[in-house]
Formats: structure tokens, sequence, C-alpha cells
């Protein structure tokens, strides 16, 4: 199979109608599927539990444990703004989760006496099936009114560092230098922003110093519009995103330290009227996306192979798609996506993560079901 691949280095060339396509080749690999449940509502996020069994969360506000086919409800989670796009979102668990029990999840919330919604980061532990020791991490202003781009995915790297994603907010969404919007590049702000903390919600003293603060904050990178992908890479000692961009533009990145991503100021997208974002999608102080995708694909989940099980696949990023219904397998060479191979189409892709057995498990919709996917 061959993909169309943009040049970055041609970013500005693309948008005068003047650089070419360049078609890559990807082998592809076989594989096979098995559907271990259907019939649930949204399945936003999900983990493993060392005794082998899935966690996963519904958008509606639900949690449960699968375990050979069968669903339990783990009850007592605080009470979800499932609205619009907001909802349950991620679920995830400690690296040292065996020896403190924590589990992490974000969700929308909408406060007493408030129009607005915000997103919030929690963790908690299990016993005999129920949530207890429940400790708010994070969260947001309440000042989400469209109640949109929540972000909502979560990530720890090899030092037990906590990210967490959050969308822009805000009343509605719109690209360009002046848009009305600029939670995104607010740097006094929770939205539109990579957070980094500490497992427990607070301030790592090594954080950057961005905008007009005067210490670190818990805002590691800045300029995000929807971020629905996040994963930490151990191969490489990276966090890498995805996030929607507008009609068109979803990208892929490589999060660094005080970045500032460009939202919404730059976008290889336009607006949903037809009006470019920007002239040229590269600006200087700006951090260019490594891979971006016209027409959007509707970028959420995201997930690193580390393991053999799948011959070529280790280091290649798995991203999947909303809009156009697959799951992108991609392959990263020095920086760059050199290939990509589709799979799964036809299938509208939420989460995707890799098991400890090697395999990929993937949340997908209309019904709501869990798709393992192994070596044929």
């Amino acid at each position: 199979m061959k993909f169309k691949a943009f040049s970055l280095a041609c970013s500005f060339l693309i948008f005068a109608a003047n650089c070419q396509e360049k078609s890559i080749d990807i082998v592809e690999t076989k594989f096979k599927t098995e559907t271990l449940f259907t019939g649930s509502d949204i399945i936003w996020g999900m983990d493993f539990l060392p005794s082998g069994e899935l966690i996963y969360t519904e958008k509606k506000g639900k949690i449960f444990t699968l375990k050979n086919g069968v669903a339990t409800e783990i009850t007592g989670f605080p009470e979800v703004h499932s609205a619009v796009q907001g909802g349950l979102s991620d679920i995830k668990l400690h690296p040292k989760y065996k020896s403190n029990g924590w589990i992490y999840a974000s969700y929308a919330s909408l406060p007493e006496g408030s129009k607005d919604a915000q997103s919030n980061l929690v963790r908690f532990k299990i016993s005999k099936n129920k949530i207890k020791d429940l400790e708010p991490i994070f969260k947001t202003e309440a000042s989400n009114g469209w109640k949109g781009h929540y972000g909502g995915r979560i990530a720890f790297d090899k030092a037990g560092m906590l990210y967490f994603s959050v969308g822009e907010g805000g009343q509605n969404s719109r690209g360009g230098i002046n848009s009305y919007n600029q939670n995104a590049q607010n740097t006094k702000i929770a939205w539109g922003k990579i957070h980094r903390m500490t497992d427990s919600g607070k301030v790592p003293t090594d954080n950057p110093i961005v905008g007009d603060n005067t210490e670190p904050t818990t805002i590691f990178s800045y300029g995000h519009r929807n971020p629905q992908g996040l994963v930490y890479n151990p191969l490489t000692d990276q966090i890498f995103e995805t996030e929607h961009g507008p009609k068109g533009g979803d990208e892929l990145n490589v999060i660094q330290k005080g970045k500032n991503y460009g939202w919404p100021w730059v976008s290889f997208g336009v607006n949903y009227d037809g009006v470019k974002v920007t002239d040229n999608p590269i600006m200087e102080g700006i951090e260019a996306p490594i891979n971006y995708w016209i027409p959007s694909i509707g970028t959420c989940g995201l997930t690193v192979v580390t393991q053999d099980k799948f011959k070529g696949w280790r280091g290649n990023l798995l991203a999947g798609g909303l809009a156009k219904e697959y799951l992108a397998r991609l392959e990263i060479k020095d920086g760059k996506v050199t290939g990509e191979q589709k799979l799964l189409e036809k299938h509208r892709v939420r989460c995707v993560i890799e098991g400890p057995d090697g395999n990929i498990y993937v949340a997908v919709e209309n019904p709501g079901r869990i798709i393992k996917i192994s070596p044929e």
C-alpha cells in the first residue's frame, strides 16, 4: 500500500499549490481481529489491570472492568456532565499501580450554579468493585460554554511524571490570529495546553516558565486545539500527541518543553466556512507538526508499539481516526513519518492501546465495542 504524505519542508509551497504530494511505500503486515465485547455506549479510554482484566470508561459516566467477555461496573464515580463532546474520558493506571493502587480518570463536569463546563482529572482506588479514596488532581476553569474541545488524555513518562491534555474549550472554535477564542495562547489559564505534574498534581520544579508567568506552572506546552491522542514512547523518551485541526490539518506532534504549537494562529487546515486560518502555516516561534492530515481523519486515541509481536511494527505509532473511520499505523524514522497503513477501515476509532500480551486493543463506535488485533 502507498499513502500520500506532505513534506513539512514544502509547507509554504503547499499553500501556494506548488508542492507535489509524495507517495511513500510501507510494508503491510497481515493481522486478524476478534471482537471481545459489543453493545456498549462510546468507550473513551482503556487500560489493563495486573490481573489481565481490561478497565474502560463509557462517555456517559460509567467505568467497567472486562473479563472473559463479561463487563462489571465499578460504582461510585463522581457525577459526569455528558453533553456535546464532554463526558467521562480517559483512564490510566499509575506506573506503580501494583504497590499504590492509584487509577487516574478525566471527565467533564458542570459546577453547581454554572452554565459552563470544566475538565477534571482525579485519582482513586478500587475495592470490591467500588471506588474509594478519590482525590481531585487537576481542574480547569469552569468556562467551557460550548462544551467542546476538552482533550482529556492521560500519560506517564519514565520518571513517573503525569501528562494531561486539555483542549481549547471556550465558547466556540475558530482559527486565525484575531480569533475570539485565544484560550490556547493564554498561558494564565488551563485550556489548550499539555500539562505536566507530579502523580499527586503538584508542579514539578523543572517545568518551563511560559508566557507572562514568573514561575513554573503545570503548563508544559501550549497552542493546542483539541488533543485527543497522547502517549509516552519509552523507546525514544518522547511524548507524542495528536489533535484535531479545523477543516483539515489534524496534527501529530512531538511535545517539547515550553513550546508553542500555534493554535489558533496557524493551522494546515481552514475554518469550516472555508476561510484560511493563515496564509502560511509555518510561523517563527511555532513548533510545526511532524505529520498532518488533509482532509482530517478525526484523530482520537494514540499508542506506541513497544513489543515485537507484530513483525516490523516496533516503534510505530497507532492513531485512531473518527471522521475517516480507520486506525493509522505510522512508521517513524529520524523524527519523520515515513509510511502509513490503514487498519480497521470503516471503523470509527475512539481509543487504542497496546496490551501487556503485545496485541493491540481498539475501542470503536456504533455500537461501542472492543476489538483485539493480533498477528495473522
